[in-house]
């Protein structure tokens, strides 16, 4: 944990191009390069913990590593073409919207190779057009799709915040209404229901509806302000714990129940009491996807010579997914949060 929360600060200042050691890779070093989503590589969030398997990968294997942010949609192929321009050998996309761009580079290049956090082939349903609409009818030889079972995940988190909230209300809203995010808030709002259902209560969630498939949304991923202005709007309503699954926007959350004393938050992606540190004394847990080693394990297999394309997923079972520390959870808690989490991986318990 201390070796990522150095990489998250060095982000900030770190140079485009980062070799192991500082020393500069050989000219036939294998070649990674990761393109952000518009969260940008210090989001604290979803492209810093998958820039952090990268490192991992230069410190560890001696690779290459490069990351090129996007700051407006028109940039994922841009970047992309960058990295095939450079001789890129493992190129990772990180997120839903570059789902279309990186299946059309690849079906172009198909002898490179591409990961891509949070997505996975064929992803076209009834109607779309592939190319426009959907990346590919197809699985992709050369793509490995890494996706994340967060609901597993976020059914625990749900469970915790409705055996921690004061006022019986809890709350969740997103950056933009894509599966890759409503699946915290399925997984968030069974664990409350399922925490209901076991002790007699009536816990209310806030922000979201499986039965609707619809909640609250900013629109973006970027606005603290946002982030702020849907925390005080929740807290108003009555909810005192908060789970924002919209990258930095959540930041701006954390600063406004830290500032007014009135909620907690739970995090995502990353354990925000490293992450997010200065927040920790309002982070209740957070739900982590282990991005940094789904990639780490990307890059290790297309340097040996592995790769295979398909789909990664990670689960509770084979910790591609879990719950940090619930602040001060009762022994009580953490017993029930245990058996909960061996029923998820045996079957006898659904996330959603």
């Amino acid at each position: 944990m201390k070796k990522f929360y150095f990489v998250m600060a060095a982000l900030v200042v770190a140079s485009l191009v980062i070799t192991a050691c500082g020393g500069g890779a050989s000219s036939n070093a294998f070649k990674v390069g990761q393109v952000t989503d518009l969260g940008g590589i210090d989001d604290k969030s979803f492209n810093a913990t998958a820039y952090a398997g990268v490192e991992k990968a230069v410190a560890e294997l001696g690779v290459e590593g490069k990351y090129l942010e996007s700051t407006q949609q028109a940039d994922y192929a841009k970047n992309i073409q960058q990295f095939l321009d450079e001789d890129t050998d493992l190129i990772i996309t990180v997120g839903f919207l570059l789902g279309v761009d990186t299946a059309t580079a690849a079906k172009a290049n198909p002898d490179t190779m591409f990961a891509i956090v949070d997505y996975a082939y064929p992803d076209c349903w009834e109607g779309a057009v592939e190319g426009k609409d959907c990346g590919s009818t197809t699985e992709i030889s050369n793509v490995l799709g890494l996706t994340f079972s967060t609901d597993q995940a976020g059914f625990l988190a749900g469970y915790a915040a409705a055996a921690s909230t004061q006022t019986g209300k809890v709350a969740t809203f997103g950056g933009i209404n894509l599966p890759t995010v409503n699946i915290f808030m399925k997984g968030y709002e069974a664990g409350v229901n399922y925490y209901n259902a076991q002790k007699g209560t009536n816990v209310e969630v806030l922000g979201w509806s499986t039965e609707a498939g619809d909640g609250s949304f900013t629109g973006n991923f970027d606005s603290l302000d946002d982030g702020r202005s849907f925390a005080e709007s929740f807290v108003q309503e009555g909810a005192d714990i908060i789970m924002p699954v919209a990258g930095p926007v959540g930041l701006g959350s954390a600063a406004y129940c830290q500032e007014s004393g009135s909620c907690k938050i739970i995090g995502v992606d990353t354990d925000w009491t490293v992450s997010a540190s200065e927040y920790s004394d309002i982070i209740l847990t957070s739900v982590l996807k282990n991005m940094n080693v789904a990639v780490y394990d990307a890059i290790k297999a297309a340097q040996s010579g592995d790769f295979a394309g398909g789909v990664y997923v990670g689960t509770l079972a084979n910790n591609g997914v879990g719950i940090a520390n619930v602040a001060g959870a009762s022994d009580e808690l953490k017993s029930e949060l245990d058996a909960i989490k061996q029923g998820i991986i045996d079957g006898t318990i659904s996330a959603q």
